[in-house]
């Protein structure tokens, strides 16, 4: 990319979430990065997005073509899945293949249950039609593609009325020829007709994972083109023309273009913002073990930053259905500031998954909200300020949060306002702790060689207690927690990932067939980094390979770095890597077993300028702002309360104490004491017994 533009030299991160749209605007002729939020727009994010681009440039004093770089993570895409607002597709498949998506993998999740919930089908029988053909798994034709066939299934697609079409043919990771043979006579004849092609979105090995891959894509495509739409004819108001990337699930960026045309690899746009900024504070705060965890007003989502690395998959799953492409691991559970406290028919208290949302939101935002949640609860003990919520932007409601309280949960389990909020927190928190425990037994890791690093605009009230639950004995709560998905998307760097499968052992006689494969993988990320105009300085290209033991149906990912034609000393040391990581995994490793590379990967980056912020004077205010009656270990008690863009290093935060921000509220558990270090973040750390 060119140099930063003195004329534009403002960069701003957009994080669209549930509730509220997070903004992280960073001026290159000052260096400081700044926070602001605004309300979601479920309607039309685009409408809250620049909504909060206008209020932030009145805030902080920049004009609109100022703006050089927007970089902008987005829900559209998993909320299109989760809520089923999507096209109306059709399925090309080889002529009996046509219910691979209905077959899939036989996975009963319910096992005891006698009427298990079926998998989800986007796309029903009767839209999905055969095509004579068939590919050999070595990438040889057993039936060429019956061309003089297409005409008549073209008809059947324009009767059947379709919006888009997703191509799934057998084998066509190893030769796609009749996928896009396929795929160009049908846009010679329907050039407005949005075509998706597995050899293209995910040509991988796997036909039920790969086709769902590509039939989500397919889906997707009008509705995400119909918001890019929206968003570039608003783009152009005020003078505000700027150079605009979207988030992948990977954690990079990719053009506008690109996410046109795949989509799906938006699915986990706006969490992975989250790990990459848990990725860059892993460094900068010399903590290299990590459990970022990012608390906001509808779910709660868990990562894992292990030896200074952020933990990326092959394959993950919305509302279970499998997405076959590289994504930041994570872990969501519905559990936020807005999920609702419910008490079921048996008497049970429940918090979550359902959550108010934006629209009416909690009780306490006065929008019609009538049930109570999290956040509520909060308010009720004190921990929340009602007149500095937002800065003060918002007025909590506190005897209406009290009135729902006590007719929702109180009154149901015979508890006074306190005891029931209290047993809402006591429920939130036991939920919030297991999903951690989940994330990090899986891999065969303890809690209490991690550090638990909280953000999201409600996770700083939950963190040192789920800690403790957890044994973990420091917490980090970084500058700005509220917006650090934005701050780092502020950091995202352009980012393409491209597979080629190809199940070769790795021994040294296969080395030519590996050299082959890996030039043809990089001259494919260059010619992209190219497309996307990236100059070739900026360019780095590493590679990654999925790999298992012969006879394995299942593959680990191990990195491979920088290689480009690897000799027998690299391939040894990529085998002993993959012992190394399937034994960390399943606690054995076969070092005499054959090993298979099953699928070989290329990761390619391209660097975007960004300038390093700097850190911003504490504010000229005291630090401690005084008391506030607060309800902990039974009683109401007077409890010290602290000024976050205030503290300085020579201040030390005793527990119990809440720590205030703009955008973040801190609840600093007793026998817990905290204060500033790096970057501004504060730890707390957990007294010795």
């Amino acid at each position: 990319m060119t140099p930063i533009d003195t004329a534009r030299p403002v960069r701003i991160a957009v994080d669209i979430g549930g509730t509220f749209t997070d903004l992280q605007i960073l001026d290159a002729r000052n260096g400081i990065a700044k926070a602001w939020k605004t309300p979601t727009t479920p309607e039309d994010p685009s409408i809250g997005l620049l909504r909060g681009v206008t209020e932030a440039a009145e805030r902080f004093g920049f004009a609109l073509p100022e703006v050089g770089l927007l970089l902008h993570g987005t829900t559209i895409a998993t909320n299109a899945v989760l809520e089923r607002k999507l096209a109306m597709g059709v399925l090309l498949t080889t002529a009996g293949f046509e219910d691979v998506l209905e077959i899939n993998r036989h996975v009963r999740r319910d096992i005891y249950g006698l009427a298990p919930e079926p998998f989800p089908t986007l796309i029903p029988r009767d839209r999905r039609l055969g095509v004579a053909e068939r590919m050999r798994a070595d990438g040889s034709a057993e039936m060429p593609l019956d061309e003089a066939a297409i005409p008549v299934l073209l008809d059947r697609i324009a009767a059947l009325g379709a919006d888009c079409v997703a191509v799934s043919l057998l084998h066509a990771y190893a030769n796609p020829v009749h996928e896009q043979r396929l795929a160009a006579m049908i846009r010679a004849a329907r050039p407005d007709l949005p075509v998706s092609l597995s050899c293209d979105i995910s040509p991988e090995i796997r036909e039920y994972e790969r086709t769902s891959t590509t039939v989500l894509n397919a889906l997707l495509v009008p509705v995400v083109k119909a918001y890019l739409d929206r968003l570039e004819a608003r783009l152009g108001q005020g003078g505000f023309h700027p150079l605009v990337f979207l988030v992948q699930s990977n954690g990079g960026v990719c053009s506008l273009r690109m996410a046109a045309e795949q989509p799906a690899r938006l699915l986990l746009s706006g969490p992975s913002g989250g790990t990459l900024a848990a990725g860059r504070l892993s460094a900068l705060l010399a903590r290299p073990n990590l459990v970022a965890v990012d608390m906001g007003g509808t779910s709660y989502d868990v990562s894992v930053v292990q030896g200074g690395r952020v933990s990326v998959i092959t394959q993950g799953e919305i509302d279970r259905l499998p997405v076959r492409l590289p994504m930041v691991e994570m872990r969501t559970i519905g559990a936020g500031g807005g999920s609702i406290a419910a008490v079921d028919a048996g008497g049970r208290l429940t918090v979550g998954p359902r959550s108010a949302g934006a629209r009416p939101g909690p009780v306490s935002y006065g929008r019609g909200g009538t049930e109570p949640t999290v956040t509520d609860a909060n308010l009720a003990l004190g921990r929340l300020d009602p007149d500095f919520f937002l800065g003060g932007m918002m007025k909590l409601d506190m005897p209406g949060t009290r009135a729902a309280l006590a007719a929702r949960v109180g009154g149901p389990l015979g508890l006074g306002v306190e005891q029931a909020a209290e047993g809402i927190l006591t429920v939130v928190n036991a939920n919030l702790g297991a999903a951690i425990r989940l994330s990090l037994f899986e891999k065969g890791l303890d809690p209490r060689d991690f550090c638990l690093l909280s953000f999201g605009g409600a996770g700083g009230l939950h963190a040192t207690e789920v800690a403790a639950e957890l044994g973990m004995t420091e917490v980090a709560f970084p500058r700005e927690p509220g917006t650090l998905s934005a701050y780092g998307i502020l950091f995202s760097d352009l980012t393409q990932d491209i597979a080629r499968t190809r199940v070769t052992r790795a021994e040294p006689a296969q080395l030519p067939a590996l050299v082959a494969s890996i030039a043809a993988l990089r001259d494919q990320a260059d010619a992209r980094l190219a497309a996307d105009g990236i100059a070739p300085d900026r360019r780095r290209i590493v590679l990654a390979a999925d790999m298992r033991y012969h006879g394995q149906a299942f593959e680990l990912l191990v990195p491979w770095g920088e290689v480009a034609a690897p000799d027998a000393a690299s391939l040894a040391a990529l085998v002993e890597a993959f012992h190394a990581t399937h034994r960390q995994r399943f606690s054995y490793a076969n070092p005499g077993d054959p090993v298979e590379i099953v699928t070989l990967r290329a990761i390619a980056t391209g660097r975007l300028d960004k300038p390093e912020p700097g850190d911003p004077p504490p504010a000229d205010r005291p630090s401690r702002k005084g008391t506030r009656r607060i309800f902990e270990t039974g009683a109401w008690r007077d409890v010290a309360v602290w000024d976050r863009e205030a503290l300085t290093g020579a201040d030390v935060i005793e527990g119990p104490a809440v720590v205030e921000e703009t955008f973040a509220t801190h609840w600093i558990t007793r026998g817990w004491t905290a204060r500033l270090a790096a970057a501004g973040t504060l730890i707390a750390k957990k007294e010795a017994a």
